[in-house]
């Protein structure tokens, strides 16, 4: 028999308004309507592997169907028969440049190829332009721009997100990414994630086709411990109850919050050990006071009015902490530096209600050392982006 790849150039021939000369013998039709779907493995350059479809033949001289490609060199790549899936065919690995179909009889001959396809790569869509990125308790919330999508709505099929380790020292993403999830959205939760663990993350854009483009910008960000509504006593009202407050106790010495009593706040009955306390003033008014216990441990008021909410304080300032008792007023915000030898922590509060003899507040604490992002966000209206981009995205 001739050579398949003589074959595939009187295809092309065909189409330019040449002569039509089959070189096969059977006469089954060609198989029609040939298409594929790339399988994205996370490097827009090297798909992990191809699904070739196309309508199945009805003839009852058909026996099986032979797929062949072309890359450098003319190869044949098998047979499927009709008692396997009779009209698809997966090719595993990086795809050739182009496919084709033959229908086979129960003779053996073979019809005329079906029109081929070409994988083309500059079928891939824009990568998402941005990333930005919100710290949670145990998650990263992830929002990127929606470009890929509306620069091609027709050819969108979803988004894929990838995340590895992140190393703050060097400002180095990890070697060895992994999967996420997928979704059609342009916002993603990362969750099950160990809170002060800084992660790396990346998306990219997948087409109907399977073609996946380059990454967004690369971006990082850490998940941190937070609670609503805490209610803590003054000392004077309850000394044996809870009336301290501490943001973080490493039990196990691991560095960073795996699960409690790893990490956790609690109200403490021992003052010296607690990273506050709150104090009733004597004149018996209804004025409480933030008081920095643990040695160590200092606080500063957030900002000079009210917080709309916690999120408002997104990153811990760099000065301005005092050891000084501060009052605890409705509505704002303070920030705690905690310093543990060589270890700075930070930690924020944002008090809701001042009663006599107790006060409620919600906060927020970044396990990771000297890393200030404080921000909450869950369900809440107000937020502002953390993290930052990693220089030497793909």
């Amino acid at each position: 028999m001739r050579s398949r790849a003589l074959a595939l150039v009187l295809v092309a021939s065909v189409a330019a308004g040449c002569e039509n000369k089959t070189l096969f013998l059977s006469a089954l039709p060609a198989p029609a309507n040939l298409a594929y779907q790339l399988e994205p493995s996370g490097d827009p350059n090297q798909p992990a592997g191809i699904l070739l479809v196309w309508d199945d033949e009805t003839d009852p001289s058909l026996a099986s169907y032979r797929i062949y490609s072309r890359g450098l060199e003319q190869r044949r790549l098998g047979a499927t028969r009709l008692r396997l899936p009779p009209t698809t065919f997966h090719d595993n690995g990086v795809p050739h440049l182009q496919y084709y179909v033959t229908a086979v009889d129960v003779d053996g001959n073979e019809s005329d190829p079906s029109a081929a396809v070409t994988v083309d790569e500059r079928l891939q869509l824009d990568r998402p332009a941005s990333l930005t990125s919100i710290s949670l308790n145990g998650a990263i919330d992830l929002l990127w721009a929606d470009n890929a999508y509306t620069s091609d709505p027709g050819r969108f099929k979803w988004y894929r997100i990838y995340s590895t380790g992140y190393n703050l020292d060097t400002g180095l993403c990890g070697a060895s990414w992994f999967l996420e999830g997928t979704t059609v959205a342009p916002e993603f939760l990362s969750g099950a994630l160990v809170d002060g663990v800084p992660r790396c993350f990346g998306v990219s854009a997948v087409s109907s086709e399977g073609y996946e483009s380059l990454w967004s910008p690369l971006r990082q960000d850490t998940p941190r411990p937070d609670a609503r509504n805490v209610l803590v006593w003054a000392y004077q009202a309850q000394p044996a109850a809870s009336r301290a407050f501490r943001f973080w106790n490493d039990g196990n010495h691991d560095g960073h919050g795996a699960a409690p009593p790893s990490w956790a706040w609690w109200p403490t009955a021992t003052a010296p050990t607690s990273t506050s306390g709150f104090y009733r003033d004597p004149d018996r008014l209804v004025r409480l006071w933030i008081v920095p216990e643990f040695t160590g441990t200092s606080v500063r008021t957030y900002a000079a009015t009210p917080l709309a909410d916690l999120t408002s304080i997104d990153f811990a300032p760099d000065s301005g902490y005092t050891r000084n008792m501060i009052e605890a007023v409705p509505g704002y915000g303070y920030v705690f530096q905690i310093i543990e030898g060589q270890t700075v922590r930070y930690g924020a509060l944002r008090v809701t209600h001042v009663g006599r003899d107790y006060l409620i507040f919600d906060w927020s604490f970044q396990t990771d050392p000297g890393n200030p992002e404080l921000q909450l966000r869950g369900k809440l209206p107000v937020a502002h982006a953390t993290g930052g981009t990693v220089a030497g995205a793909m």
